[in-house]
């Protein structure tokens, strides 16, 4: 399998990236193509040792900053690292592309100008995969779609639906609505509109959820416009970000908190690998014509081999061809 990957996407560029690259290719044995800039790749690629043939280049000269406006980059000249990456996937030159760059702008790129949407899908959607009691749920929508039509939502629960069976191996993908209520009553008109369509459709719509429920597991796909998905994943990353903090603040405080942290420590870090988002590494971009993971600008090397790892299995469970069929039945 061959795998392109962004090497000028995280805030780190291209330094984790391309650890995070050269880990995926010595663990799966598949080619990594790191796309961005040769010489920088060249430079960072000598701190490693790595066996030939595991990993090539992709020159892209140019690489889109993380606060650049996908109208800007729409324009510009076509030689950045998701262009050549994402044209690469067009072409059938690599299975995937990985991704921790501008979100706005691999969206984009990707629906607009190269791989396009996926024949039948109104909408492609960001999702996240939530790591929950050792339980991952799909959420999506998570910010490509701020504002969204009632009968984009079922096509929302396809998708995701496709990928928890495909590659989180969820047989029959329970399916929930966030809401501010569990009630057929509560929430905005999309939500009880959306509702109801998903009730009327032949998927496993267990109803709405509020977010307190989700902590219980009670779904593996959670469908939202983009505006509310995205805002929930920020609050996610920034409350466990929080407690983190505060757990070990209170342990600093004496001696006896300090002794404490240090018998607990094993523990905690159980629970940090529980909600660690690095665990996951990344989540597809889901509705456009080939297999596109995209990550968090600060993942880890590790984050980024394991973004891979989901690249992998989408490719693997043909996840593509799978919404093709999964969409087209659900225009019928």
């Amino acid at each position: 399998m061959r795998i392109a990957l962004d090497a000028m996407g995280t805030d780190s560029r291209p330094q984790s990236d391309i650890a995070g690259g050269v880990l995926a290719a010595k663990e799966f044995g598949d080619t990594i193509v790191l796309v961005g800039d040769r010489k920088r790749i060249e430079a960072e690629l000598k701190n490693h040792d790595i066996s030939a043939g595991l990993i090539e280049i992709l020159h892209a000269p140019v690489d889109i900053a993380m606060d650049a406006k996908p109208t800007d980059v729409l324009k510009a000249e076509a030689t950045s690292s998701i262009h050549v990456a994402l044209d690469a996937v067009k072409e059938g030159d690599v299975d995937a592309f990985v991704t921790m760059g501008n979100t706005g702008a691999i969206h984009a790129i990707a629906t607009l100008k190269t791989l396009r949407r996926i024949p039948g899908v109104k909408r492609p959607v960001l999702s996240a995969l939530f790591p929950i009691n050792n339980h991952r749920m799909i959420f999506l929508d998570v910010g490509a779609n701020t504002d969204v039509k009632p009968e984009w939502v079922p096509q929302f629960a396809v998708m995701g639906s496709i990928y928890a069976q495909k590659v989180l191996r969820c047989p029959t993908p329970r399916i929930a609505m966030l809401s501010n209520g569990a009630e057929d009553t509560k929430g905005n008109l999309l939500i009880r509109e959306a509702s109801d369509l998903l009730r009327r459709s032949k998927m496993n719509f267990v109803g709405n959820v509020e977010p307190v429920q989700l902590m219980n597991s009670v779904a593996d796909v959670v469908v939202m416009d983009g505006f509310v998905g995205n805002i929930v994943l920020k609050m996610f990353e920034a409350t466990a970000h929080y407690v983190a903090t505060l757990i070990r603040q209170e342990f600093r405080n004496d001696a006896f908190s300090m002794l404490g942290g240090a018998l607990a420590r094993p523990a905690f870090r159980r629970i940090r690998r529980q909600v660690d988002t690095s665990e996951i590494g990344g989540a597809p971009l889901l509705g456009v014509n080939g297999v596109v993971i995209i990550g968090h600008g600060q993942n880890s090397a590790i984050g980024i081999k394991n973004a891979i790892q989901q690249a992998r299995a989408a490719v693997q469970e043909n996840v593509i061809g799978a919404i093709r069929n999964g969409i087209a039945q659900e225009a019928k």
